[in-house]
This record gives structure tokens, C-alpha cells and sequence, in this order.
């Protein structure tokens, strides 16, 4: 390991650039995408399947009885967004690069301890804010977990600082003592900058910098309750959360604690599931129950081949052909249905301008970009004529390759995509050129084939059978 920084500055570019930059850079775009009123569903998709660790994790946590649960089975991101709302899967796009951010085999047990509590503290949370009628208790579940994010960040990554600040403790200080003696900053200021640097807003940032609100005081009183779970449910610090929550929400404080030990039990599933496992035990301490998790009742995405996940997007585009039209979803459908299904690295949907003299990007997935702002674009000219020329006056689906159709690899191609093989597949109605769905394996360069090939046809028939149905419904 690098030698530890020696500022409060210094761990917060640290952990910025080099320790967590999947969290920074997810954080960054989901934030930016809810705060843009003119971005949506698609963006938001878009971000998410830049990693497909994440998008994996994103569909295993949606389809799980704890956010799902009426368990409708979501096999796309697509789906997700419209079955849970696009605030409810940007809180779990947080969560999920969160943790793949910071949970690794060398995660220590005081770095344990403080996801334990985090993860503890978000599921009492989400139940309190429920409780207290709040609007949006997937924010208050978020926010509790991140509430102590330079804490658990500084854990999962210190050294012999760490060890330092636990050898005071031992001598005798407090923590507080102990992180200033050995750091000369607090950890709930590294909680606050590192708010910052992540340009996370809201109740998040509320929360952190300590801003006092009905709302705030949930997260806070869901840390109090995990902390006092610590203790004992008969602990006098227990008695006292039960008391003010009883206050809160009108119930009997024997209901409230039995809800507060089922949502322990809860927490520990939650953990397991965002892959916490060590963390789930600490947690499991503090269960007051003779079962020692909760039932596995959810009918999560399962790891399943590529012909089955195929055959499943292929159902829920079928569904969006029998109900009213939507051609953003269904387009985002379909390419995401052709992305994951056949296993592409780059895929994009771009639409012809109305002279049909340049293609602008809809969407796209796997690109690696500066920001969500960044567009694909391509020329359709005659001169010279560069592949998306080629397919746009051919009407039909074109397996390109550099050897093969070397004269429409223009620089602006190679400099675009790379001189690589891809799929074009061209959408007409009418005989009316509307765009193209572009896809290729530019990253690991695992060769396409005629299968491959046949199913993105496949795909790209969906769409223009939705584009003839939207124009004979319209």
C-alpha cells in the first residue's frame, strides 16, 4: 500500500481517485441525471450499464422481495426503472456501487463494524420513515447509509493510522479523541468533504453536514437504534429510542420493538445480498430471534445462459408491443436486450436528423465516456461514404468488418469507434430510414458470429415491428 496520507485533503483526494473512483464517478452521474429535469429513464440506464457488475448487482437487489415485493420478475434495467420509479433505482445504483466500491477480502473488522451498522441503521431507516409516512423512504434508507461515509471509507482503506487510532482507544481515549490525536480531523469531517467531492445532494447531504430536520432525524434516530441493538433490547439506550419513537409514530413500544428486532433479521439479509457477508455477522449478533436469517423468499435474477436471457427480454418486448406504444422504452429495450443477451461491450441507438444528413446518439450502453453529456454523432454523406452511409442506404443489417468494407472505415470512424468488426442494424418504417442500432465487442474482442449476427436482427425486427404499430395506433 501507497504511504497513508497525512491530511484531511489528502485522504479525501485519496479515497476520491484512488480507493472508490466506480462509486465517484457512479455517484456523479446518477446525481447529475436526477438533477436534470430534462434527462430520464434511458439516462439513468445509461449509467448504469457503463459496468456490468453493477447492472448484475442493480437486478439482483430490484428483484429481491425487500424492494420487489410483489415479485415481478425484472430481467432488464429497462424494466426496472419503469416498474420501481427512477428515484428508487438511482437510490439502489448508490448502494450497489457503494458497496462494490469499498467491500473487498482484505475489509478489517472495525471496517466490518462500521458497514454492519451502516447497512443495520438504513433497513431500521427505511421502516421508521414508512412508519412516519414520509414520501420517499428509499432516500432515508440511502442517506442512513451513507451517513457515516468517511468513517467507513477510512476503515476499509487505512493502515497503520487505523491501527494507531484502535491502540488509543485501547490506551483509554475515546474514538473522537483518538482520531484527532492520530489523523487531526475528525472522521464525521471526512464524512462531510467526501459528501462534497462525490457531489452527493439532498438528504444525504443533509444528513452528513447535520442539518436538523423531521427527515434528518430519522437517519439519526436509525443510528441510535443500531448502536442500542449493540447493547441489549432491554438496554436503557433502547428504552430511550423506543420512547421517542413512540412519539414519532403513535404505536405501543411493544409493537415498535418487535418491528425493530424483524427489521434486525432483515438487515442481515440486506447485507448478504449486497455481498457483506462478514458484515452480516456483527449485525446477526444483535438478532432476537431463534432464526438466524430470514427465509429466502425472493425470486432474484438468477445466473442464467445467454439464450435464456434472451428468450426472457425477447417476452417483455413482446408485452410492450400488446400495450400503448412507448418507443423510448421499447428502442431501450431492445438494445439493452441485444447488449446484455449477447454479451456486446458497445451498443447505441442513434436517430436520423429529419434531412437524414447526420445520425445524433438516442442512448447507448458500455461506452466509456467524460459524462453523460458527451453524444456519438455520424455524417450521412455520399462523400466520403462512411458505414452508417452504407447501411442507411442499403436497408439492410450489415456485419461490418475492417478487411471487408475497408472504404467506409473513414477516420472519423476509426478515431470514433476503432477499427474493429460491429453490427449496423438500420430501422425503417415506411420505407422511411428512422436510425440505427450499433453494437460491437471493442473491449475484451470476443469475436461475433452468425449466431450472434441472426439474434440482433432479431432484436432490431422488435423494434421495427413497433415502429409500424405506433404509426398504424398513432
Amino acid at each position: 500500500m501507497n504511504t497513508e496520507p497525512t491530511s484531511l485533503a489528502g485522504w479525501t483526494q485519496r479515497l476520491h481517485e484512488e480507493e472508490m473512483p466506480i462509486f465517484s464517478n457512479t455517484a456523479c452521474q446518477t446525481q447529475s441525471v436526477l438533477a436534470d429535469n430534462r434527462k430520464g429513464a434511458i439516462d439513468l440506464a445509461s449509467v448504469i450499464m457503463q459496468d456490468p457488475n453493477l447492472t448484475a448487482k442493480l437486478l439482483k437487489m430490484s428483484n429481491s422481495s425487500y424492494y420487489n415485493p410483489s415479485n415481478q420478475k425484472m430481467v432488464t434495467v429497462s424494466r426496472s426503472i419503469v416498474l420501481l420509479g427512477s428515484t428508487v433505482i438511482s437510490e439502489i445504483t448508490l448502494a450497489c456501487s457503494f458497496f462494490e466500491a469499498i467491500l473487498s477480502d482484505k475489509n478489517k473488522l472495525k471496517a466490518n463494524e462500521e458497514i454492519a451498522s451502516a447497512i443495520h441503521a438504513a433497513v431500521q431507516a427505511k421502516s421508521l420513515a414508512i412508519l412516519s409516512k414520509d414520501n420517499s423512504p428509499e432516500e432515508v434508507f440511502i442517506a442512513a447509509l451513507l451517513h457515516n461515509l468517511g468513517d467507513i471509507a477510512f476503515w476499509c482503506f487505512s493502515g497503520k493510522q487505523g491501527e494507531s487510532i484502535l491502540a488509543q482507544i485501547q490506551a483509554g481515549k475515546t474514538q473522537k479523541e483518538a482520531e484527532r490525536m492520530v489523523l487531526g480531523f475528525h472522521l464525521s469531517t471526512l464524512s462531510i468533504e467526501l459528501c462534497r467531492s462525490f457531489q452527493l445532494n439532498g438528504l444525504i447531504r443533509e444528513s452528513i453536514n447535520n442539518i436538523s430536520n423531521d427527515r434528518t432525524h430519522l437517519v439519526t434516530l436509525s443510528h441510535a437504534v443500531s448502536q442500542a441493538s449493540k447493547q441489549g433490547w432491554e438496554s436503557e439506550s433502547m428504552h430511550q429510542c423506543l420512547t421517542e419513537l413512540a412519539q414519532i409514530s403513535t404505536l405501543p413500544i411493544k409493537a415498535l420493538k418487535e418491528t425493530l428486532q424483524k427489521n434486525t433479521a432483515i438487515a442481515v439479509k440486506i447485507a448478504q445480498q449486497f455481498g457483506a457477508h462478514d458484515a452480516s455477522t456483527f449485525i446477526q449478533k444483535n438478532v432476537h430471534s431463534k432464526e438466524s436469517t430470514l427465509e429466502n423468499t425472493e425470486q432474484a435474477v438468477l445466473k442464467i445462459d445467454t439464450k435464456q436471457l434472451q428468450f426472457q427480454i425477447l417476452q417483455d418486448i413482446s408485452n410492450l408491443l400488446c400495450e400503448k406504444i412507448d418507443l423510448n422504452l421499447l428502442f431501450e429495450t431492445v438494445v439493452e436486450g441485444l447488449h446484455r443477451g449477447l454479451g456486446m461491450d458497445r451498443s447505441c441507438f442513434m436517430l436520423a436528423t429529419p434531412n437524414k444528413d447526420k445520425l445524433n446518439e438516442k442512448f447507448s450502453f458500455g461506452w466509456n465516456k467524460e459524462g453523460i453529456h458527451q453524444k456519438i454523432s455520424f455524417a450521412l454523406s455520399a462523400n466520403p461514404p462512411n458505414l452508417f452511409f452504407y447501411v442507411s442506404q442499403s436497408n439492410q443489417a450489415l456485419w461490418a468488418t475492417p478487411t471487408e468494407h475497408e472504404r467506409y472505415y473513414t477516420p472519423h470512424i476509426i478515431n470514433t469507434l476503432g477499427n474493429i468488426e460491429c453490427f449496423l442494424l438500420p430501422l425503417y418504417t415506411e420505407n422511411k430510414f428512422i436510425g440505427v442500432i450499433y453494437a460491437d465487442r471493442a473491449i475484451s474482442h470476443n469475436a461475433l458470429t452468425q449466431d450472434d449476427f441472426n439474434t440482433a436482427k432479431h432484436f432490431a425486427q422488435q423494434a421495427t415491428v413497433g415502429l409500424n404499430l405506433y404509426r398504424i395506433n398513432k
